[in-house]
């Protein structure tokens, strides 16, 4: 398996198909390359190599489009029977899966073999993957920067070849900054087009999708191909495509029109380096036949920031509540980080009326979006409004917890002021563009275009319609061919095969 490295999924899926390669030698060469570099790079936390050996000799491993490749879930959701499933909290360090989420049955029934689960911030809420619980996932193309967050592990391990598709989870951002960071390709998917059963109706109060980080756009298209669709209890459903997504993989996209703005969504500013891949990526997309011209949709950014972040807390507060139950004990400071506590408090202040108050406000919003999106097919913007931070530089200084201690005791409105001062700065000031496309419950991708001068990623956002994956698909497919990215890798440990 010297090549495993050049095929994506579907080109190993095949080669099992055709009798050249065996599941089992698929598997052993994902290992050699997780034992070989995970050591620099702390993407996969869990390990299940006896696991995946058995699964890929079994005679019952389902022929589905993937058959025999090589997959790692994210340590977030994607509960996994008989495994962990700590979303990187110390509370749940010792929970164990009782049964498969809805979305892991599809995975298993497109034939992956799971051979691990991928590193994750706590409960996913930051934009870096650095929990205290397991430590930083680093980037491969540069060490010293992050993966980005939450889906950071996930994104690490297909970066560096390890396997050549991964799960993750977007409530914020939390496929496409990775992607856009480890020089991937990332779909968001509509809001409900993934199941969420069985225990959860809906994530994030519908922020959250769940889907694949991949190398190529048809490995997304054959994935969502493969999962997409409700579960029995779901609150509510999307309409189906028109056909399979892998069929758009190649399909003329059409003269569309496209809107791109080198604005920060929800800060102030757009680094150089992520205007340039903005306008990059304008400009081949008009020498493809589209048209492109400079727009925004208009919202209101302060009341939308607000309202993200009182949603966040509301369910952080959640989160935590569900983390002592299974804990069997009451949550207390020290189990989780900081901000976590932070939010959690957060959340615990904010009253029914105020977190329903701003709930209308984000599907207000959503409505006011939509007429922008009768008008353009697509909208362009950085993936983040910052390169890929250095590992460490959102860390807590010692005079910032203490005075996140302070807040917690402080009224509500203070201590939301106070977090709506801060949050410019920190985080959201360098992935501000992924967000409104949670509250929306739009299609968003990221895709990798462009690389700065220092050799890191840069990704560009592009975002569709409400249910209309096959555009995105269809561009991406078209961009994908005019400017290749597949076999744009970082440098990577040898592995002895």
């Amino acid at each position: 398996m010297d090549d495993y490295e050049k095929y994506d999924g579907l080109g190993l899926a095949k080669l099992v198909v055709d009798g050249e390669v065996t599941p089992e030698e698929l598997l052993e060469a994902c290992l050699a390359r997780i034992e070989a570099r995970n050591p620099d790079l702390n993407a996969v936390v869990h390990p299940m190599f006896e696991r995946a050996r058995r699964d890929a000799k079994s005679k019952d491993l389902p022929e589905g489009p993937f058959h025999g490749v090589p997959f790692l879930l994210k340590d977030l959701m994607a509960e996994d029977a008989g495994e962990p499933s700590t979303s990187s909290c110390k509370l749940l360090a010792n929970n164990v899966a009782k049964q498969d989420a809805e979305l892991v049955k599809r995975f298993k029934q497109a034939g992956v073999v799971i051979a691990g689960r991928t590193n994750t911030p706590e409960f996913g809420i930051y934009g870096v993957t650095e929990s205290v619980m397991r430590g930083p996932a680093r980037n491969p193309w540069n060490r010293e920067h992050t993966t980005g967050g939450s889906s950071g592990g996930s994104a690490a391990a297909v970066a560096s070849r390890m396997v050549p598709l991964a799960h993750g989870g977007d409530g914020g951002g939390s496929i496409r900054i990775p992607a856009a960071h480890c020089g991937l390709f990332g779909l968001k998917p509509t809001r409900a087009r993934n199941p969420m059963g069985p225990t959860v109706g809906e994530a994030w109060s519908g922020f959250v999708s769940e889907h694949v980080l991949t190398r190529s756009v048809r490995d997304s298209a054959a994935m969502l191909d493969a999962t997409q669709g409700p579960d029995l209890g779901a609150p509510y459903q999307v309409l189906p495509p028109a056909r399979p997504y892998l069929e758009e993989v190649g399909a003329a996209p059409g003269k569309l029109k496209i809107a791109y703005t080198t604005d920060a969504l929800f800060a102030d500013d757009t680094h150089a380096d992520c205007v340039a891949a903005i306008e990059r990526s304008a400009k081949l997309a008009e020498e493809l036949g589209h048209h492109v011209e400079e727009a925004c949709p208009t919202f209101d950014k302060d009341l939308l920031v607000q309202a993200y972040l009182i949603v966040v807390a509301a369910n952080t507060a959640a989160d935590v509540r569900t983390a002592a139950a299974i804990a069997g004990r009451k949550a207390m400071s020290s189990d989780v980080e900081p901000a976590t506590w932070l939010l959690k408090t957060l959340g615990d202040n904010v009253s029914a009326g105020e977190y329903q108050w701003h709930l209308n406000a984000i599907r207000k919003a959503a409505r006011e979006l939509a007429a922008f999106f009768a008008d353009y097919d697509v909208l362009l913007t950085a993936t983040a409004a910052r390169p890929p931070v250095k590992v460490g530089e959102f860390d807590l200084t010692g005079g910032q917890r203490f005075q996140l201690g302070l807040l917690r005791t402080l009224p509500l409105k203070v201590l939301l002021d106070a977090a709506m001062k801060e949050l410019p700065k920190g985080p959201m000031a360098a992935t501000p563009n992924t967000m409104l496309f949670n509250m929306t419950g739009q299609p968003a991708m990221s895709t990798p275009l462009h690389w700065n001068e220092a050799g890191l990623p840069i990704g560009t956002q592009w975002v569709s319609r409400f249910g209309d994956e096959t555009t995105l698909f269809r561009l991406a497919a078209q961009l994908e061919e005019a400017a290749p990215w597949a076999q744009h890798g970082p440098e990577l440990t040898p592995v002895d095969n």
